[in-house]
């Protein structure tokens, strides 16, 4: 399984969809509620981070399916990672579950 790309989502109500090939074959998955704030959209401050962690707090559920395909790892890892920028949870993210 390979990431290939992280682009805005063509799907209504959906912020990004993650594209993936897998031994030829292509999965899409959107995730991230349009109009919804994600930690990608702060600046990292105390509020910020605050509400980061209640959110991982609330979806750490969402980790128990073991794929990082899932909407719900996405969501976590990638609007809600580490850092305030995308492109650095997307790095993170393909580290993390080498992809």
């Amino acid at each position: 399984m390979k990431l290939i790309k992280v682009v805005k989502s063509t799907k209504t109500g959906k912020k990004y969809m993650a594209v993936f090939d897998n031994n030829g074959r292509t999965k899409t998955t959107h995730f991230g509620s349009a109009g919804m704030d994600d930690y990608t959209l702060g600046k990292g401050d105390k509020d910020d981070k605050e509400q980061r962690e209640r959110y991982r707090t609330r979806h750490k559920k969402d980790l128990n399916t073991g794929d990082p395909t899932k909407a719900g790892f996405l969501s976590y890892y990638l609007l809600w990672g580490d850092s305030t920028s995308l492109q650095e949870n997307i790095s993170a993210y393909r580290r993390r579950f080498n992809l």
